[in-house]
């Protein structure tokens, strides 16, 4: 724990802000030693993947407390878009919250208050456990309101519509761009580089650019992290530690001239 005098400040936000790019490695298996590990490797945050993964609350917790000290934060993507969904991650402890299909400017509204105490949001008291892994001592509620950070997967082609709307929503801090739901939306099947999901993805753009919140979207290698910032994007979502463990596989056996196992269609969203 730090004093009551020194103030916590989010890493990831911190970061974003100086106009930093920042790393997350995805988090899919319920093991806490690989979370902890990936947490000392350099990345930025953890993405803790609980729509699209076996993760359950109780092993998010242990992942908190198994990280902390370590630098990086621990983000959770929730299953769907509820006051209670986000209030059982953050009474874990966590530094961030993923919002998955943010479709509406209601649903990013209800998004910004779930990650807030009243009378600004509706997040409800009963934080004991995130209160002890907190990095910050004295108010929690005060600390947690200022450094949880918000962010909004826009994926859906209805969310396109009304994408300047959702910009706008206050509380929000980035919109994440699920570039495969994206596209699946659109009817190309996943497909990218596709000229109506580029023309979707310059509108999410340019709406977030507008309304002053940071753009995020995933990156598996550094030449296509590099080529979205300088695009204007700073927030990468990077491969699993399965993925990780393949490209390793990958990089060690291929020049003896054995075929590892196929990454396939690494799909995020």
């Amino acid at each position: 724990m730090v004093s009551n005098q020194a103030a916590w400040s989010n890493p990831v936000r911190a970061r974003l802000q100086a106009g930093q790019p920042v790393f997350g490695v995805t988090i899919t298996t319920p093991s806490v030693e690989a979370a902890a590990h990936a947490a000392s490797l350099g990345f930025h945050f953890l993405w803790v993947e609980m729509e699209h993964s076996p993760v359950t609350l109780e092993t998010l917790r242990l992942v908190v407390l198994a990280t902390r000290g370590l630098p990086a934060a621990v983000f959770a993507r929730v299953p769907v878009i509820e006051l209670w969904t986000a209030k059982r991650v953050l009474d874990q402890g966590v530094h961030g919250v993923i919002f998955p299909f943010t479709s509406t400017p209601e649903k990013a509204a209800l998004a910004a208050a779930a990650c807030r105490y009243p009378p600004v949001g509706k997040r409800g008291s009963g934080a004991a456990a995130a209160i002890r892994t907190w990095p910050q001592s004295g108010s929690y509620p005060d600390s947690a309101d200022r450094e949880v950070m918000t962010i909004c997967v826009v994926e859906e082609a209805s969310a396109v519509e009304q994408i300047d709307a959702i910009a706008a929503t206050p509380g929000i801090d980035a919109l994440f761009i699920g570039t495969s739901d994206l596209s699946f939306s659109l009817g190309l099947r996943g497909k990218q580089n596709e000229p109506a999901l580029d023309r979707a993805i310059a509108r999410i753009v340019e709406a977030a650019q507008r309304h002053g919140k940071f753009l995020g979207r995933p990156a598996g290698t550094p030449e296509v992290a590099r080529r979205h910032i300088e695009q204007g994007f700073l927030l990468f979502q990077m491969p699993t530690e399965i993925g990780l463990m393949e490209l390793g596989a990958r990089q060690l056996l291929e020049p003896f001239g054995i075929s590892a196992v196929p990454l396939g269609h690494r799909a995020l969203y």
